[in-house]
Parts: structure tokens; sequence; C-alpha cells
């Protein structure tokens, strides 16, 4: 919106300038007579060239009076143009798509027991398993909102912004961070298929970890 409206704006103020000089040019059409001093100035001039001025009078011919016109009204309608669509624009702002908060990731079975499903870290959801189950972590860290990564090789999560680190079950136990990662509700599908919803969030700190939602028993 700021984008149309910083280009449109120029647009509008062209064409009024434009429209201006238009009806300027077309009024000096419609009065062709000029000063008395610039008349006498003109005649003198004529009359060197051997060219008579009648009466002090300079005419703008028919056809150039009427381009002129043509040309204000040109500039008139753009100007219209311009600000109705300005006007669409505004009544018709940017809409964000975003995929929907509820998705199958996947069969348990292709998830093994201690791993780290980064598949759908894209979509902000990482799938951990371990003998008891599955469970979902939500990728956001819980101080400034970046997005760690989970370092194999040390198992854990490490925020690269500001140093937070988090347990493969998501608590926190370095860095700046004040509470564990959140989870998401999971379930099975009909189809066996694991269902992750981004919608219901479960903090740890609140207790909410023993929600049955917030862990996937296999």
């Amino acid at each position: 919106m700021a984008i149309s409206a910083g280009i449109l704006i120029p647009v509008v103020i062209l064409v009024v300038i434009v429209s201006i000089a238009a009806v300027n040019r077309g009024a000096a059409a419609m009065h062709p007579h000029v000063e008395h001093a610039a008349a006498t100035a003109t005649a003198g001039a004529a009359a060197k060239t051997g060219a008579a001025v009648k009466g002090g009078a300079v005419a703008i011919p028919r056809r150039e009076f009427l381009s002129w016109m043509k040309l204000a009204w040109a500039a008139f309608t753009a100007s219209m143009l311009a600000a109705g669509t300005a006007t669409a624009r505004f009544m018709f702002p940017n809409v964000l798509f975003e995929p929907p908060p509820t998705f199958k990731a996947g069969f348990p079975n292709e998830i093994q027991v201690g791993q780290v499903d980064e598949r759908f870290k894209s979509r902000g959801v990482w799938l951990v398993r371990d003998q008891l189950g599955i469970y979902a972590l939500s990728t956001v860290c819980t101080h400034l909102g970046c997005t760690p990564n989970w370092l194999e090789a040390e198992q854990k999560f490490k925020c690269p912004c500001h140093g937070s680190g988090y347990y493969k079950t998501g608590v926190n136990f370095e860095g700046p961070t004040p509470r564990p990662l959140e989870r998401f509700a999971i379930t099975l599908a009909d189809d066996g298929q694991i269902v992750v919803d981004k919608s219901q969030k479960y903090q740890q700190e609140k207790g909410e970890w023993s929600n049955p939602l917030a862990f996937l028993k296999l």
C-alpha cells in the first residue's frame, strides 16, 4: 500500500500541473488580447517586417486551442483514474496466506527412537521420539523468537542469536532464554499418520506438558 501511494501521489501531482497549464493555455486562447504595452511592442516589430497587427491582438489557432483542451481533459481523466486506483487498492489490502496450522507429518515408524525429525522445521515443528512416544516441539526460541538449530553431535538445540540452549526434551539449560520450548498438540489420524496442530500450544512451566494432547504415546 505504501509503495502504491508513493507511485500514485507524484503521478496525480504531475497530471494536476499539466491540467492547470492546459486550462491556462485554453484561457489564453479564449482571450487573445494582450496588454497595451505588449501590443505596441508587437506592432513595432511587425512594422519592421512589413506585417500588420490589427488591434494589438495575438490569436491562437482554433486547432491548437482544441488540442490543449483535449490534453486538459486527458490529464483530468488520468488523475481521476489514479485516485480511483488508490481507493480500490485501499479497499483491498494485502493478505498473507499462511499454511493451515494442522497438518499430517507421516507415520510414527518413520521416526526412530532418540531421533529429532527435522523434516517439518520449515513449518516450525520438530518431531522428537523417545522410549515412550513422540512430541512436537516449536522451533521458536522462547528468548526473542529466533530459530535454534539441532546439533546432533551435542544432542541439544542451540539458538544462533544469543546462545540459548535446550535439551532434546525442549527444556532450557543455558543462555538467556527464560523457559523451555513450547509443544504443539499431536495425535494420530484414522489412517495412522501423525497429526500436528500448531493452534494448540503447551508450556512446561504451566504444567501443560502433562496434557494427553502434548505427547503421543506409542
